[in-house]
């Protein structure tokens, strides 16, 4: 049997197994005439559910269109399978986990420039296009797969549509939007749950072994995602796996390099340097600096987090509020630095303090653009925000 018709085999039968008709914000923000288009994200995100989505919705002959994920079948060269399904009429090829391909970038590069074939793929967070394989990053358009936002989540559980907000909107409008949401909502009935359990989909196939399985996926971006693409030996993954636990027990503002190097086993500083870098690409740890120009990876990050909430309740039995609260919020943005006061600066422009009901201004007081996102309110007042309507930004 040909290759072409074993993929096609292979394509039936997860369509039959991912029937997901919910949309992700990211259909939205997709350019779909691009040539070649590439989406990252953190396993379990829902980055499989999207291309099978789009491919099933898209109106080109079945015959014309192809998906298969590397992870599940032995080829020595995705160029060649995309020689032979564009050969045959193939105009939309969709490749899944292309990390763990070999020479994948280059293979890349010869599709999009001898191939009549658009081609959509999937890869780890962690994936890094070689710049120095005849620039393929100005070739691919690279957009980035979240976790679910807590609108999505909100959507998922009720089985309603609701509106997400610009940061802007948020900041201007928010008692308006928090009172016309309060109608049609009661967020603190969702809060929690999405803070324990929420963020990746697959919540909602197994809630009841989430966390279990949450804890699975970590130890295989660690055990077998990052390896693939990072020089780590096989005997050093048990360092990766401490500076996870040690991040959850830790305090974000209590930071100290030297205990963690200690306590992990490591002397040579640049080297955790490095395993904290792995497990931010690798979506599992996020580093908060004082600024977000001319970042270094070899420098002290101002604060240290596990990359969103849910990861704390998998790895510790006691989180502390505070850091749940932090990691929500800073979860929701893209551009995010410490704060000379307060806790956080969005965009290098909105500094902001994070905390519960009784959270004042006065540390804050004499900024401008200064807020204060509050925890365990509905509405807010002026500069006061709700905690939870970030989670409306996508």
């Amino acid at each position: 049997m040909d290759i072409l018709t074993v993929l096609k085999e292979y394509q039936q039968n997860y369509f039959k197994m991912y029937n997901q008709t919910y949309k992700r914000y990211i259909f939205k923000e997709i350019n779909f005439d691009s040539k070649l288009i590439g989406i990252i994200g953190a396993r379990g995100v829902g980055k499989t559910t999207f291309l099978l989505q789009y491919l099933q919705e898209n109106p080109i002959p079945i015959s014309k269109k192809l998906y298969f994920s590397v992870d599940n079948i032995d080829i020595d060269s995705i160029f060649d399978v995309a020689y032979l399904f564009s050969k045959s009429g193939g105009k939309l090829l969709i490749i899944d986990e292309i990390h763990k391909a070999k020479h994948f970038e280059k293979d890349l590069k010869k599709i999009h420039d001898m191939l009549d074939l658009q081609v959509i793929f999937s890869g780890s967070s962690a994936l890094k296009l070689d710049n120095s394989v005849g620039d393929l990053s100005r070739r691919v358009v690279l957009y980035t797969l979240k976790g679910l936002s807590f609108r999505e989540f909100i959507e998922l559980k009720e089985g309603i549509v609701l509106p997400s907000f610009s940061l802007e909107d948020i900041l201007h409008n928010h008692e308006e939007i928090a009172h016309k949401l309060g109608l049609k909502i009661k967020p603190f009935e969702h809060w929690q749950a999405y803070l324990t359990k929420g963020y990746y989909p697959f919540f909602f196939a197994e809630e009841e072994t989430y966390l279990y399985r949450l804890k699975a996926t970590i130890n295989t971006v660690v055990e077998v995602d990052l390896p693939s693409i990072f020089p780590i030996e096989y005997e050093k993954i048990i360092n990766l796996k401490k500076l996870i636990t040690l991040v959850c027990l830790s305090k974000p503002f209590k930071l100290n390099i030297k205990e963690l190097a200690s306590k992990i086993g490591i002397s040579d500083y640049q080297t955790l340097y490095k395993y904290m870098e792995y497990l931010r690409r690798g979506s599992i740890l996020q580093p908060v600096r004082a600024t977000s120009k001319g970042d270094s990876i070899f420098r002290k990050p101002d604060k240290l987090y596990l990359a969103n909430p849910n990861l704390y309740y998998a790895y510790c039995n006691n989180s502390e509020l505070g850091t749940i609260r932090e990691t929500f919020f800073i979860t929701m943005f893209d551009t995010i630095t410490t704060a000379k006061k307060g806790d956080f600066v969005v965009n290098e422009k909105y500094t902001f303090e994070i905390g519960g009901k009784n959270k004042s201004f006065k540390q804050i007081a004499s900024l401008p653009n200064s807020y204060v996102a509050s925890d365990d309110i509905e509405v807010g007042n002026g500069n006061k925000i709700p905690l939870w309507l970030f989670g409306f930004l996508y």
